[in-house]
């Protein structure tokens, strides 16, 4: 079974020759580079590591395509662009012949980004990366789905991943869940998938999280093995990887072999286009 982690960030200190946005905060005080990475993937089994660069280093992506080539083998990316930033309109007709690159990754979680959605700014990017056949990654909180799912109906051959199940940030438990059903809404739409990644970041029980069992259930129902990742958001995890791995490889009793070899890696390799 290959294991493929949906995302990961790694980064480098705010320096002067690498200055971060101002007011950016890493998700922790030492960054987390390819070479501390491929350790712990080692360790933990891990075979593949799709990398996504930070928001906190602003909209680069060189420390990942460094990765992604020097182990085109372990690491790939899905990088950051800026969609009001006129340099940005012609890129993606080569983003996927940069090293390693996958595809995109956009965030609307906070107010001042979610104007990038309902203002327009995004509309290039949809259609682009439809034309062009680039992936994105997209994090949004529950109540905002229904604006993706506009985004998936009128565009049908851009594949869009819903990260970590669209769960709203700094919530927990059942209050993390409570909005579960809007993103299992846009299962109906073949180019959506979801990320069953950081699930452990949003409980306050202890690994194996059996807690969390009845809402992956309900995401597998919804989405299928074909459509659902696995991944961890390591940088922020409150348990070690390899628990991750056995998370749902040991200790979800209804998932089958073949189940498993699907969302622990292949799904999310086929969805990109990483060759296995």
């Amino acid at each position: 079974m290959l294991i493929v982690d949906s995302q990961v960030h790694i980064w480098g200190a705010d320096t002067p020759a690498r200055p971060w946005p101002k007011r950016a905060e890493a998700q922790r005080p030492i960054p987390l580079d390819k070479d501390d990475l491929l350790r712990e993937m080692n360790e933990a089994g891990v075979d593949r590591v799709i990398i996504v660069p930070p928001s906190w280093e602003g909209d680069r992506n060189d420390l990942g395509i460094e990765a992604a080539t020097a182990h085109p083998n372990r690491y790939a990316v899905m990088g950051r662009l800026d969609p009001q930033d006129p340099k940005s309109r012609g890129q993606l007709a080569g983003w996927r012949k940069q090293p390693g690159m996958l595809g995109l990754r956009f965030t609307f979680h906070i107010p001042q980004l979610v104007t990038l959605l309902t203002e327009g700014h995004m509309d290039w990017v949809w259609g682009d990366a439809e034309k062009n056949g680039v992936p994105i990654y997209v994090l949004v909180p529950h109540k905002l789905v229904h604006l993706i799912d506009t985004v998936a109906q009128k565009y049908p051959g851009l594949k869009l991943t819903m990260d970590h199940l669209a769960i709203p940030s700094k919530t927990s438990d059942d209050a993390a869940f409570e909005n579960l059903d809007m993103l299992l809404a846009i299962a109906k739409r073949p180019n959506v998938a979801a990320k069953v990644s950081a699930l452990p970041c949003y409980s306050t029980a202890k690994y194996p999280y059996k807690e969390l069992h009845g809402y992956i259930r309900r995401v597998y129902d919804a989405f299928g093995p074909k459509r659902m990742f696995w991944g961890t958001d390591l940088s922020r995890s409150p348990i070690p990887y390899r628990q991750h791995v056995t998370m749902f490889t040991e200790e979800i009793p209804w998932l089958t072999a073949e189940d498993k070899d699907w969302i622990m890696g292949r799904a999310v390799c086929e969805w990109l286009g990483w060759k296995v």
